[in-house]
């Protein structure tokens, strides 16, 4: 399998490549970018986490009865240099499986813009809902649903828009479904420093022409069914600019079974800047601590930055480097300090269907990672990613 695996990924790269060097060279005025989304619209920043105001339905086969329809896939094939005895690679937490072919997700959205009662849902099958569902106490069919919630917003309220039911976390610089990101794997920083959904409820507002604020009560960090008596609170932000986008976000509250003792903080902070039609740009900061019930915390950090390149319409490249601390593992069961580096070619075979080329390099100050049937202080691995979108909104 192992061999298959890393076969067909060079026989990707080399189909990848043959296709480029195919198309004419004559460029355009470029595609229009899709900017790493916190859980929202595309270029989806931190800031697209509050609900936008409500557009006009799109005529389209995907739309009906004022509910739009979108139907995704996403799979991949990836080779482990380290080819870890688990069959796994360590931290990847949306692209895990090593040395093999795998189903990400597949997933249905309806939504209905809010006009002035509207819908949002997502529900789905892959390791995707394994993944952000893991380690919860909600019933198994919760786990096939990454957001279902009702939306709120009458003329009268002059924007305001109040969402109740599950929803993506406001937090991060990328979000869960991966077309909307810009590379294929996700950060240390979203896999590991945040949530990434919440059960309660959540309003935004905006405050002038620049600001839309946001505030939300919810029962935690990945859980439908309360873990205590206690709630988290959430509170974000978003300056948003001709080219530039600033966002923050904070959540605060406890998080432990059975008791309301030791409260979890965390701020994240993105800023993203849309160059031009074909170059933009972010770095995303993270910082969390967990009271403990007695004394002590335990805390972690991190930043990223990322960039990506469009050209010709149907092309991508896009380069990632980051840092991250889990200073007493909270996160990755391990005290240490981790990085990685990703670079990703993305090519748009048409307008339904992206394909993205990676190769990942993540290192730590530890002997974290497996290799075999021992430990490594690195993991680098290639990725072959196949993504089809169909829906009113590409």
């Amino acid at each position: 399998m192992r061999k298959n695996s890393i076969r067909l990924l060079v026989a990707g790269a080399l189909a990848l490549t043959g296709v480029v060097f195919a198309q004419q060279s004559t460029p355009d005025s470029g595609p229009a970018e899709q900017a790493p989304a916190p859980p929202a619209a595309a270029p989806q920043t931190p800031a697209a986490q509050t609900p936008a105001p409500a557009a006009a339905p799109a005529k389209s086969p995907f739309t009906q009865g004022g509910i739009d329809f979108s139907f995704m896939f996403d799979g991949y094939v990836d080779a482990n240099f380290n080819h870890p005895d688990s069959g796994f690679n360590q931290l990847h937490n949306f692209d895990m499986r090593a040395d093999t072919a795998h189903v990400n997700m597949g997933m249905i959205t309806m939504d209905r813009a809010p006009a002035p009662i509207g819908f949002h849902m997502d529900v789905g099958f892959g390791q995707t809902f394994d993944v952000i569902h893991a380690g919860n106490r909600d019933p198994e069919a919760f786990k096939y649903f990454k957001q279902a919630y009702v939306s709120f917003k009458p003329k009268s309220w002059h924007g305001i828009e109040v969402d109740a039911g599950e929803f993506v976390t406001a937090a991060g610089a990328e979000v869960i479904e991966t077309n909307q990101n810009w590379n294929y794997s996700r950060s240390l920083l979203f896999a590991w420093a945040i949530p990434y959904y919440h059960f309660g409820v959540r309003a935004s507002f905006p405050i002038g022409p620049h600001f839309t604020g946001g505030v939300q009560l919810v029962q935690g960090w990945n859980n439908i069914y309360p873990v205590n008596s206690g709630k988290t609170v959430g509170l974000n932000g978003a300056y948003a600019w001709k080219k530039v986008t600033w966002t923050n976000v904070y959540y605060g509250g406890p998080e432990k079974v059975g008791t309301d003792k030791g409260v979890r903080h965390l701020f994240d902070t993105t800023v993203l800047v849309n160059a031009n039609d074909n170059l933009s740009y972010y770095i995303n900061f993270d910082y969390g601590r967990d009271k403990n019930i007695g004394p002590g915390a335990q805390q972690w950090a991190g930043i990223a930055g990322a960039a990506r390149y469009a050209f010709m319409k149907k092309y991508a490249v896009a380069g990632r480097l980051e840092w991250f601390d889990d200073m007493d593992g909270f996160s990755t069961g391990t005290a240490q300090q981790v990085k990685e580096f990703t670079l990703t070619g993305e090519y748009k075979m048409n307008s339904w269907l992206m394909s993205r080329l990676e190769f990942r390099d993540d290192w730590s100050n530890q002997s974290f990672f497996q290799k075999n049937h021992t430990t490594s202080k690195n993991q680098p691995t290639v990725l072959l990613g196949l993504v089809a979108f169909l829906g009113p909104k590409k």
